[in-house]
């Protein structure tokens, strides 16, 4: 595969930006198979966001011939209080993470970060030399990364380490392309700034855009208010292990405003993940409204929907569908036994 597939494998939907894009053709040039990173939270069940978009954007990678890793942060997740900060639950569901992304990913390696951890010794004498490149002010601002505000007043020193240890995270596993979501941006920004002073490797961040919710959005004008898929929120998102109907029921209740495709959870999913494994996307409808109609790209679907070619319940059925001819096979192969299920119910 030529370097040009190959960036546009990475810069496909959801991808909302590459820093920089130069650096990433560079970077295919002299290595045909660069390492790549995500790190993710141990923290909850598993949806249509944190696994399948995620999941599928991580295959675009793997198709481009990087080497991909999916980093199961389980000690950020305790420093994060995710799980009730229970490390036997953390490890618990910890496998159930590893299963789904296996699953969804079958080309990552999936390294646990406690593994890594007691297996690179040098790891905590290398946080130590990065936080001395880190304010106090700096690593507030920060901490959004992790849910939180950097205005909060009660916090534990712990939480204070947690950005330094995703920076030493890339460094330890000597990545050249660290991702993430767009959640995650100012972390690749402090890495960029940072690992030049420490003479380190510095990677190039891939970010992808969240899958927004299926409620209506607080402020509809500005896309950085959409709120994003919440592994707390059962109502906010579709769940892996949600059932057909319940699925299609989702989709039902899903916001989705006539003609507008601003910030429409519906079109968001139908371009991220239908689009993403579909060569086409079928509407079946009666003949009084149109009849069948059949779109081989999102830009043709997003057109009709705007100038109301489309109907929201037309597109609210036919996403339906689509999802579950994706969700339902990754569903019936993963086990989530009920005591797990409990486990992760409690947390919240």
């Amino acid at each position: 595969m030529d370097i040009t597939k190959k960036v546009d494998l990475i810069e496909k939907p959801p991808t909302e930006e590459v820093v920089t894009r130069d650096e990433l053709i560079e970077l295919f040039k002299i290595n045909s198979s660069p390492k790549h990173y995500i790190g993710l939270e141990i923290s909850g069940f598993l949806h249509l966001g944190s696994l399948i978009s995620t999941g599928f954007k991580i295959n675009d990678f793997a198709k481009a011939g990087v080497k991909c890793t999916v980093f199961l942060a389980d000690w950020h997740t305790l420093i994060n209080d995710k799980l009730g900060g229970d490390w036997e639950t953390i490890s618990k569901v910890s496998r159930y993470y590893q299963d789904a992304f296996k699953l969804v990913c079958p080309d990552a390696e999936i390294i646990l970060g406690s593994k890594l951890y007691e297996e690179k010794t040098e790891y905590w004498s290398e946080l130590v030399k990065f936080t001395k490149h880190m304010s106090l002010a700096r690593t507030m601002r920060t901490l959004t990364i992790m849910g939180r505000s950097e205005n909060e007043e009660k916090i534990d020193v712990a939480k204070l380490l947690y950005p330094a240890m995703q920076a030493v995270d890339i460094h330890s596993m000597n990545v050249d392309i660290a991702h993430a979501g767009m959640d995650q941006r100012k972390i690749h920004m402090l890495v960029r700034e940072i690992f030049p002073k420490m003479k380190w490797k510095v990677p190039v961040a891939v970010h992808h855009k969240l899958l927004p919710g299926l409620s209506k959005p607080a402020d509809t004008s500005d896309s950085q208010i959409l709120g994003k898929m919440s592994k707390s929120d059962p109502n906010s998102g579709v769940f892996i292990h949600n059932t057909d109907d319940e699925i299609k029921k989702k989709m039902n209740k899903a916001w989705c405003e006539e003609t507008n495709v601003e910030n429409n959870p519906l079109l968001e999913i139908t371009k991220t993940v239908i689009f993403h494994e579909f060569d086409e996307m079928n509407v079946e409808r009666p003949e009084k409204f149109g009849g069948n109609v059949s779109y081989q790209n999102y830009n043709q679907l997003e057109t009709d929907f705007a100038g109301k070619k489309l109907h929201p319940g037309d597109l609210k059925q036919t996403v339906g569908n689509y999802l579950v001819k994706i969700i339902s096979p990754i569903r019936d192969k993963l086990n989530l036994t009920e005591e797990l299920h409990e486990a992760i119910k409690k947390s919240y």
